[in-house]
């Protein structure tokens, strides 16, 4: 896929272009309207594909739960292994789409590794992710952030105090998701460590609020996201912050996505993965 489209695509995704906008200049970069609907679905994520892991996996107990939040109840997705160990805790943020299959998805795949993993639904005030992707990546749009913010802070809250959870909480996301987790990183001085991929950087004067370790995974091939790395560094080490940042040549933003043929980068998902399931045993296990 030409890397101008992927970057147009991106624009569109995060908000910066609405639907009608995104398509003119997608039929400009393909030579026509019928050529750039013929690549919508390249572009889309197939969510109907999006899962690896079944909900009725035996070894997991999933549910939908709600929580106390800034906004009222906030409705999330559970999954741990069965049984009543007391487990760490992990926070997973969806994308800007809301709460799809495909994160239910990757809060079983954590759910496996042994932690107690909750997806929070950021669109719970609104009434709850619409199975339509683009309603709800406008519905999106439409949050406050500050109470958003406050609403995924709130999690953290809840897994520390949960019966089968040891106190301990870590949280991981994907690009917006990625960004939200720097949020609750800076605003939560309980949690313990924060995975960002491809997520948008905290002010640089907000960083030294971190009381967590972080591990920040990054695409090589994502100029507007990369473009904050450098500052984000920075204000790390000024801060004496516990860190390490990754940069997986090659992969494009949302390189995590296996339900997203065009943008999966094999290579990159699995090695982050990795990280950052050592990452979390690391500091959330012992």
């Amino acid at each position: 896929m030409d890397k101008k489209i992927n970057n147009l695509y991106d624009e569109y995704t995060s908000g910066q272009l609405d639907r009608r906008e995104f398509l003119k200049k997608l039929a400009m970069l393909a030579g026509s309207t019928v050529a750039a609907i013929a690549l919508l679905p390249l572009l889309e994520n197939n969510y109907a594909k999006a899962g690896i892991l079944s909900k009725d996996d035996p070894p997991l107990h999933t549910e939908f739960i709600k929580y106390p939040g800034e906004t009222g109840e906030i409705r999330a997705y559970l999954a741990r292994p069965k049984g009543e160990e007391k487990l760490p805790g992990v926070i997973v943020i969806h994308e800007n789409k809301g709460l799809q299959p495909h994160i239910q998805d990757v809060t079983r795949r954590m759910a496996l590794e042994g932690f107690l993993a909750i997806a929070p639904d950021a669109l719970s005030p609104l009434g709850g992710t619409p199975d339509e992707v683009d309603k709800a990546r406008s519905l999106m749009r439409e949050l406050d952030g500050q109470s958003t913010m406050k609403n995924f802070v709130a999690a953290v809250q809840y897994l520390k105090t949960h019966p089968l959870s040891t106190g301990k909480v870590g949280c991981t996301g994907f690009c917006w998701g990625g960004g939200m987790t720097n949020q609750v990183a800076v605003n939560s001085p309980d949690l313990s460590a924060a995975v960002p991929y491809y997520g948008r950087q905290p002010a640089a004067e907000d960083v030294p609020k971190i009381k967590a370790s972080v591990l920040a995974h990054y695409a090589g091939v994502d100029e507007r996201i990369n473009n904050g790395i450098p500052a984000f560094e920075e204000a790390l080490k000024k801060a004496s912050i516990d860190y390490k940042i990754y940069i997986y040549e090659g992969a494009a933003h949302a390189f995590n996505n296996d339900s997203n043929p065009d943008r999966y980068h094999k290579e990159a998902a699995e090695l982050a993965w990795k990280r950052t399931i050592a990452f979390f045993k690391e500091k959330l296990k012992t």
